[in-house]
């Protein structure tokens, strides 16, 4: 009796798929260990692939380091535009968008672009590879807030209370790194919405 032929993973999708749990895992440790202890062997760990497949892909752990950068960047994107999608069936409130962008910026992937941001602040090199990834977060991060609340930018003062917004939830996701304050964060960004709502609502006389 013979045995079935059982299908084979091509090797270029096996060498994706391990990239992409490096990718995952780098972002992991980031978040959770931090950057000093985000090494190419706990990745690897991490991830559940020998050290050797993990060095195959990432030489280094600055060549990791970089692509988990780019990576994340567009993980926390793609996850705005669906989170904010699920709110397209209906004209969302105020007080829902600023909940949702709260929950986005106290999340892991978030908490390993922080840890990012000091890392940078202290080197050159990696400084000069997160700037442009995170100025283009930035500007697609407005333009998805602006577009879920329905402001008219064209209004004097609603650009910069809508980038105010983001600069909250993004300065109350790094008091997220030392404690837990989600009763907190929860009271502040309802009474943000109510002064974000009269904000976007008031009309220049």
């Amino acid at each position: 009796m013979t045995a079935q032929a059982v299908p084979r993973e091509p090797q270029q999708d096996r060498s994706r798929a391990t990239r992409q749990r490096l990718l995952e895992a780098a972002i992991d440790c980031l978040a959770f260990l931090g950057w000093a202890r985000t090494t190419v062997a706990v990745v690897a760990e991490r991830a559940g692939v020998s050290r050797g497949a993990a060095q195959h892909h990432f030489r280094t752990r600055e060549e990791l380091v970089t692509a988990a950068v780019e990576y994340g960047a567009e993980v926390r994107l793609d996850q705005m535009r669906d989170r904010l999608d699920t709110l397209a069936d209906h004209r969302p409130s105020t007080h829902e968008v600023v909940a949702l962008l709260g929950e986005m910026y106290t999340s892991p992937l978030f908490r390993a672009a922080l840890q990012l941001w000091v890392a940078a602040s202290s080197d050159e090199q990696l400084r000069a590879q997160i700037l442009p990834l995170e100025a283009h977060v930035g500007r697609e991060a407005h333009r998805l807030t602006v577009k879920a609340l329905g402001a008219d930018e064209s209004v004097p003062g609603v650009r910069e209370t809508v980038q105010a917004t983001l600069d909250l939830v993004r300065g109350l996701g790094l008091a997220d790194l030392l404690t837990d304050d989600a009763p907190r964060r929860t009271r502040l960004l309802a009474q943000w919405a109510t002064t974000l709502d009269r904000a976007l609502t008031t009309r220049p006389t």
